[in-house]
């Protein structure tokens, strides 16, 4: 399940892409599946294992080459251990809100970003989430360890962005058939996974992922400039 659109981020084969907060690793491996050389960032180094064993495994399959990763980093977005303009392209996806000095985060992608290259930064959307926060004191900090510790608007993101020096240019919103589902958890309790309609709501979800059924990706793409989970906004290092 992608948030980055890759035509949009304009990925070419050859190019070394960062994803910074790659969790498990879904942006990083299609990416790879593009052809990029991908470098992995995040503060688990759980979730980089699991990285690392997953590129091994697409690698023996054929699915990507064998040099695709080329590395997985444990690191602070706001410190990143990376010389100035070394990336072509980089994804932050779902992981700005967060960190504490967001700003200071950006102004470090900008810095490691190659004249010329995109940046694709995804946060969750304005409305989605704010519906989420009434909802429940569970789902965002200070309530909650790493929760999200703000709430982006669309310009609030955009001004980020231009204040690292960075040109905002496309956006979209995607997923909004997730909104529902955290509306829901949010309702019954983030953590309470065995409620029978949160799990009746995963399973649609986990079944529509799979299946890709015409019907449902059409009612999202109807739906996502209003429902969207996710703000996905693509800028530019000027040369």
């Amino acid at each position: 399940m992608l948030t980055v659109r890759y035509d949009w981020l304009g990925l070419q084969p050859g190019d070394l892409l960062l994803d910074l907060g790659c969790g498990f690793g879904r942006h990083a491996f299609e990416a790879a599946r593009h052809g990029a050389r991908v470098v992995a960032l995040d503060y688990s180094d759980a979730e980089l294992k699991e990285v690392r064993n997953t590129f091994g495994a697409m690698a023996e399959a054929g699915q990507v080459s064998e040099d695709s990763c080329v590395g997985t980093v444990q690191g602070d977005a706001t410190r990143l251990p990376f010389a100035d303009a070394s990336f072509d392209k980089i994804v932050a996806s779902e992981v700005l809100e967060h960190i504490g000095d967001d700003q200071q985060a950006l102004c470090e992608l900008s810095r490691i970003l190659k004249p010329g290259g995109m940046l694709a930064a995804t946060v969750p959307a304005e409305l989605p989430e704010k519906v989420c926060w009434k909802l429940s004191n569970q789902y965002h900090a200070p309530y909650v360890a790493g929760g999200h510790v703000r709430i982006y608007s669309h310009e609030v993101l955009r001004s980020r962005l231009r204040n690292a020096g960075l040109e905002p240019d496309r956006t979209h919103r995607a997923h909004a058939l997730h909104s529902p589902y955290w509306w829901l958890r949010c309702a019954v309790g983030p953590t309470n996974d065995d409620h029978p309609a949160v799990a009746a709501y995963r399973r649609l979800l986990e079944w529509d992922i799979v299946s890709a059924p015409s019907l449902m990706r059409w009612t999202e793409k109807v739906l996502n400039p209003v429902l969207g989970k996710s703000l996905v906004v693509y800028a530019r290092k000027p040369l």
